[in-house]
C-alpha cells in the first residue's frame, strides 16, 4: 500500500475535526454543558480514543467549535464597510447595499437539499426580516451557528475568562456591527418620523442587534429541537414582527 502523502494526511485531519465539531454541536443540543467527550465520540461514530487524540477535554473542544463557527459567522449578512462617519464607529452608512449571502456547505444533507427552494429576499420580508429568516435557517442547517449565538447571549459564560473575552470581542465585530448598521439603514427607510426625528445612536442599535439575536435564539429553540426550523424560521420572523 502506498503511504498517504503530508496533504493526504491534513485532509483527512481536517476532515475528522469538522465531524468532531459537528458532532459536538449536535450533542449540545440536548445536553448543554454536561455533554462529555465519550458523547461527542458516539454522535459522531468515532471511538472515543479518536477524538480524545484530538480533543482531550470538552474545554478546548468548545473553543475551537465556537471560533470555527465564527468563521462561518458573517455569511448569512454581508455588508460592504464604505467610509463610515465618525459616529458610526464601524457601521455602514445607512445608504449601504445589504446582501444575505448563502450558506457554507456544513455536511446536512437534508437541509442542504431544502435550500435552493426556500431562499429569502429582502423585498420580499423586508431587510430585517429576510435576515433574521436567513440566519435561523442556516442555523437549521449548522448547529455550530446557532450554539455561538446562544452562547454569545450568555457572553460565553461556559467558557474561561480569558478564553471567552476575545471571543465575545470578535462576535461583536463580526456579526453585532453589521447587524446594527442593517437595523440602522432599516431605521432610516422607515423615516424620520418613526423615530420621532432622532436617528438612533449607534451604542442603542447595538444593543438591540443583541437583544434581536436572544429573540431569535429563544424562539427558535423549539423549532430547532424539533427539526423544524427551516420551514418555520419566516413564521418565527412574522411573530417577533421584524
Amino acid at each position: 500500500m502506498t503511504p498517504r502523502t503530508k496533504e493526504q494526511n491534513e485532509e483527512i485531519r481536517l476532515r475528522r475535526l469538522a465531524q468532531i465539531r459537528k458532532a459536538a454541536a449536535d450533542v449540545f443540543l440536548n445536553k448543554g454543558p454536561l455533554l462529555e467527550i465519550r458523547d461527542v465520540a458516539a454522535q459522531a461514530g468515532l471511538g472515543y480514543g479518536t477524538v480524545y487524540h484530538y480533543y482531550s477535554n470538552k474545554g478546548d473542544l468548545l473553543h475551537d467549535l465556537l471560533w470555527d463557527a465564527l468563521d462561518r459567522a458573517g455569511e448569512w449578512l454581508e455588508v460592504p464597510m464604505e467610509a463610515p462617519h465618525d459616529s458610526d464607529a464601524g457601521m455602514a452608512p445607512a445608504g449601504g447595499h445589504f446582501r444575505l449571502a448563502a450558506a457554507a456547505d456544513t455536511g446536512n444533507s437534508a437541509a442542504a437539499g431544502s435550500r435552493s427552494g426556500s431562499r429569502v429576499t429582502a423585498a420580499e420580508l423586508g431587510p430585517v426580516a429576510a435576515a433574521g429568516v436567513r440566519l435561523m435557517q442556516l442555523w437549521a442547517e449548522d448547529h455550530a451557528l446557532y450554539l455561538l449565538h446562544k452562547l454569545a447571549g450568555e457572553g460565553f459564560a461556559a467558557l474561561p475568562e480569558g478564553r471567552s473575552i476575545p471571543l465575545l470581542a470578535a462576535f461583536r465585530r463580526e456579526v453585532l456591527t453589521p447587524l446594527a448598521a442593517l437595523l440602522r439603514s432599516g431605521h432610516a427607510a422607515d423615516g424620520a418620523a418613526a423615530s420621532g426625528g432622532n436617528a438612533a445612536e449607534p451604542q442603542d442599535l447595538l444593543q438591540h442587534a443583541e437583544m434581536l439575536l436572544a429573540a431569535l435564539v429563544g424562539c427558535a429553540s423549539l423549532s430547532l429541537r424539533r427539526g423544524k426550523l427551516h420551514e418555520e424560521a419566516r413564521d418565527i420572523a412574522r411573530l417577533l414582527k421584524l
